[in-house]
């Protein structure tokens, strides 16, 4: 009995005693720590990978549900999108959720499920220890969906093993379902691919360090920090009125937005409704500039940022700062007495706000400790100022939203890359669209560096010879004059280009480089520019200039990193662009050469071999051979091939540059056959030409000023200059839209560079390349020199150059200047050119008729082309004394002027010639207009007999009566200037 009651007395001892316990645990469970389970939920929402998502979740599960033992956490797979990931259990190796047991009960019912244990056939039986049921009746297992609101999918499963949760539990824990939803959410927007779920546990291995320390730089502070940074302030634990955690809590798990303007709307009215502020502004640091700019002003986001400058400048040439920078560099708060009242103003005009009273604070990542904005409370309700309280309650706020917002700051970095990188090959796509029009194609590379860097201007210009060339300006095409060119070395292109690198200037009008010429004479203002290179592999090809950042201060790193992406597409196109040209142009070139070989017959060996044998003396053509009365022009062809061979005997040439004879016989036979039968521009000029080069040589002794290779250069270009001439000028070829014109018009003298072409095809043709023999210096620089001469012979080319001319002959010929041997040789090829109109009056009479007849052929195209005509091409209007009266006064008689006053002595008889000549042509005009002669056909005017003549020839002729008609009637200057710019 004694026993029995003994036994008895133990067992409601034990019983009072296990009950007690289990009080005791209930009440444990019940008292849960708030602080705690805050403190969890507030690290939660400072997440940025899914690493670090599951150590706070595993951390906030730990505070939230009592007596936790297993915990298997499952997320979404981003690359999937519908499979459930873990790593826990199986010694860390990945597993997908189950769709049987209680996880697809779950999964089905889409709720959270408590039950007494697992069934031995459960899939997750396995990965929960102490999980079999039946379990104590203490003990659950706890399976809970976590639910994304916004597309109504589960992102994660949370199973557990636990003591009986109560109500306050179970509260807790769907606070918890809500921030894990929110975080999953977000982390599947920002994309963090680093660190997703499906990963193997090697790379996760690998990855742990740098995702910890990448974590790190975003993460909240841990709750050591929190309480250490708490203690600085007036923020007491128990204080509810001033630290209010459960605002910040809902806060936080409000920030879910994609959007950094809008989180910050959110934050900004947490702020004025605790700070009682009128309004409330952030101001983020920029990681690209020294910038601070602010997307969000009170409850209103701004449709272009306000950006204050930061920063110490590192040289006179960069902007100041403003005052928000010792807030920066002393992350102390500022008020508004603090503030410089050139500051308060700048402040008002920016903000459009008249401030009274103002609170700025640094807002401070602890993981960095870096000052990652300044959030100014402004105009404090009821005319109160700020206080230590008003601080407190700011940096309270962002101590936990700054991993947030920094985290939403980067997402809105990446999608902004993101969508540059989606134009950038949209650019692309545009420049090879145009890859066929040089000028359009750098049209659209300025357009596009307009949109992608938001700047104002844009000027392009691309490398050519040591000249920096600009074809466009400000997205307009420029005609052929309208080309700009400046040397490499000058400016800020010209230093870009020389060094190769970017050149960002935030303040133009401080910068050295800067030219205000420009600014001065058109009204705008550069403030910053961004000029980079374009390169092609190492070599500058191109020079952007980009003026004026319209959306920011000066233009940023990231402007810089974005310019030096967009010129690696620009360097592509723009070079095949070019090669796509030179394709064109080979393919013109071939067409041509069929043409020309068409028209043209091979040289034989017999009709070389006729020339090569014994070299004629120069008196076996004419006594007076080597004197400048004489004319060529009473040569034979049949003989002027022989008479050309002789001019290179006599000038030393054959033996100098050891010339075979076979070689120049046949070289002359093609160059006398790629000659056309035009009334004026045939093998005959050509030949006159070269004549007149030889007799400059044999002539005026101090010829020698010239190189040798000058000399001979100029007497090839003599004989090539015209080669193929059809017997029409540049402005035809252009306006009829020629196989020439689409060939060089974009080069200009369309004609010249089309005679240099075929001089080169002659050269190149076997057994014809008269400098084969030449050192390779001396090729080169023979080659240079007859294109140079050869373009020379456009008179539009000299009429630019006839003030260097006058300026080199007034001053005198300097012989170690290469400029000065440019210019003679240029004048020197221009005076041989109109060599014809030195010679006597028959011969220039001849001449003048067969350059008209050359001339009406010309406008009777035009005419049946309906392009229009002008004068001296139409043969009905064209009235020839008068026009031969402005060609020799604005033309002929000032080469030769130049060339006597070079040459006193020796081109006295030139000038005389013209001169002359000049006079006859104005006793024919006087006596047309006194006999009104008049006729449809201005060609008629050669077969009329004049009595000026028939005097001139009996040696009566009038001075007197010459000059008279001087004074009657002065030579027009305006079509003197329409006579030489269409000859």
């Amino acid at each position: 009995m004694a026993s029995t009651i003994g036994r008895l007395i133990a067992s409601l001892f034990s019983f009072f005693r296990e009950k007690f316990s289990v009080n005791n645990r209930n009440m444990a469970q019940e008292s849960l720590s708030e602080e705690a389970v805050q403190e969890a939920l507030l690290r939660l929402t400072g997440v940025t990978d899914f690493n670090s998502l599951r150590e706070a979740i595993r951390d906030a599960v730990g505070c939230t549900l009592p007596g936790l033992g297993d915990l298997v956490i499952y997320i979404q797979d981003l690359s999937s999108g519908v499979d459930l990931i873990s790593t826990d259990g199986l010694a860390g190796a990945q597993h997908i959720l189950p769709k049987t047991g209680i996880a697809g009960k779950c999964l089905d019912k889409r709720n959270r499920l408590l039950v007494n244990g697992l069934s031995a056939d459960d899939p997750l039986s396995g990965l929960l220890s102490n999980s079999s049921s039946p379990l104590p009746a203490n003990k659950k297992v706890l399976c809970s969906p976590v639910i994304d609101k916004e597309n109504q999918r589960i992102v994660c499963v949370m199973v557990a093993v636990c003591d009986n949760p109560s109500s306050a539990h179970e509260k807790c824990f769907s606070l918890l379902e809500k921030h894990v939803a929110v975080c999953v959410h977000r982390l599947q927007q920002q994309g963090h691919n680093n660190n997703r779920p499906r990963e193997s546990v090697s790379a996760t291995a690998r990855k742990s360090s740098s995702s910890s320390t990448t974590a790190a730089s975003f993460s909240a502070p841990s709750t050591a920090s929190v309480t250490k940074a708490s203690s600085t302030t007036s923020l007491q634990a128990g204080d509810t009125t001033h630290r209010p955690k459960d605002e910040i809590l809902a806060l936080c798990a409000d920030l879910h937005d994609d959007s950094a303007s809008s989180m910050q709307v959110k934050v900004i009215k947490f702020l004025e409704s605790h700070t009682q502020s009128e309004c409330c502004t952030l101001l983020v640091v920029s990681e690209e500039s020294s910038e601070l700019f602010c997307q969000v002003l009170g409850n209103k986001v701004l449709e272009e940022e306000i950006r204050f400058m930061t920063g110490e400048p590192v040289c006179k040439y960069e902007i100041p700062c403003c005052c928000f920078n010792k807030v920066l560099t002393s992350k102390k708060s500022m008020m508004l007495k603090d503030i410089d009242q050139s500051d308060r103003q700048e402040l008002t005009k920016k903000l459009g706000i008249t401030i009274r009273s103002m609170l700025c604070v640094p807002v401070i990542n602890y993981a960095t400790n870096h000052v990652v904005a300044v959030a100014c409370a402004i105009n404090k309700l009821r005319g109160q100022s700020y206080s230590q309280r008003d601080e407190d309650v700011i940096q309270h706020c962002f101590r936990y939203t700054v991993p947030v917002l920094t985290s939403v700051l980067a997402l809105q970095k990446e999608t902004r890359l993101k969508q540059e990188t989606q134009s950038m090959l949209q650019v692309a796509k545009n420049l090879f669209t145009h890859l066929d029009d040089v000028r359009i194609l750098l049209r659209e590379i300025m357009q596009e560096a307009r949109n992608l860097t938001q700047a104002e201007r844009c000027s392009l210009f691309l490398v050519e010879n040591d000249e920096l060339v600009a074809k466009v300006f400000d997205g307009h095409v420029l005609d052929e004059m309208g080309e700009v060119r400046i040397p490499i070395t000058q400016g800020i292109a010209g230093h870009v280009a020389t060094t190769g690198k970017i050149l960002n200037i935030l303040d133009a009008y401080s910068h050295p480089l800067f030219y205000r010429g420009v600014d001065d004479s058109t009204g705008f203002r550069t403030r910053n520019i961004l000029c980079f290179p374009i390169k092609d592999r190492s070599t500058v090809v191109g020079i952007a200039e980009l003026c004026n950042k319209s959306n920011g201060m000066y233009f940023t790193k990231h402007d810089e990193e974005v310019a030096a992406a967009f010129s690696i597409y620009c360097g592509i196109s723009i070079v095949h662009s070019l090669l796509c040209k030179k394709m064109k142009d080979a393919q013109y070139r071939s067409k041509l050469a069929n043409e020309l070989m068409m028209y043209h017959m091979k040289v034989g060996e017999d009709d070389a071999h006729a020339y090569k044998k014994v070299v004629p003396k120069t008196e076996s053509f004419h006594p007076e051979f080597a004197k400048f009365s004489y004319s060529p022009r009473g040569i034979p062809e049949s003989d002027t091939i022989s008479a050309v061979i002789t001019m290179f005997d006599d000038m030393g040439m054959i033996q100098r540059w050891r010339i075979n004879k076979n070689t120049l016989a046949q070289f002359i036979v093609l160059v006398k056959r790629g000659y056309r039968d035009p009334p004026y521009h045939n093998w005959y000029h050509a030949f006159s030409v070269g004549h007149f080069c030889y007799l400059l040589y044999k002539n005026i002794s101090k010829l020698n000023m010239l190189d040798d290779i000058e000399v001979f250069s100029l007497f090839v270009a003599a004989i090539c200059h015209d080669l193929d001439h059809r017997g029409t000028n540049n402005s035809f070829q252009v306006h009829s839209q020629s196989v020439l014109a689409a060939l060089y018009s974009s080069e200009g003298s369309v004609m010249e560079r089309h005679h240099f072409a075929q001089a080169m095809c002659i050269l190149n043709t076997e057994g014809c390349n008269i400098f084969e023999n030449l050192s390779r210096e001396d090729y080169q620089m023979a080659l240079d020199l007859v294109q140079d001469i050869i373009l020379a012979t456009d008179l539009a080319h000299h009429l630019r150059i006839v003030k260097d001319l006058r300026k080199m002959a007034r001053e005198g010929y300097d012989a170690k200047d290469p400029k000065c041997h440019k210019l003679l040789l240029c004048l020197l090829m221009t005076s041989a050119d109109l060599s014809d109109q030195t010679k006597g009056w028959q011969t220039t009479k001849k001449i003048a008729e067969l350059i008209y007849r050359e001339f009406f052929s010309q406008g009777d195209l035009e005419k049946a082309m309906g392009l229009q005509t002008p004068e001296m091409y139409d043969r009905e209007k064209a009235c020839i004394p008068e026009l031969q009266i402005n060609f020799l006064d604005h033309i002929a008689m000032p080469v030769y002027e130049i060339l006597h006053e070079l040459f006193p002595v020796e081109a006295k008889d030139l000038t005389d010639g013209v001169e002359n000549n000049k006079l006859m042509w104005v006793k024919l005009r006087h006596e047309t207009k006194r006999r009104k002669l008049s006729s449809t056909n201005s060609l008629d005017f050669f077969r009329v007999p004049f009595t000026c003549e028939a005097d001139h020839f009996n040696g009566m002729g009038s001075t007197a009566e010459v000059l008279e008609e001087q004074d009657e009637e002065s030579t027009s200057s305006k079509n003197g200037q329409e006579t030489s710019t269409r000859i």
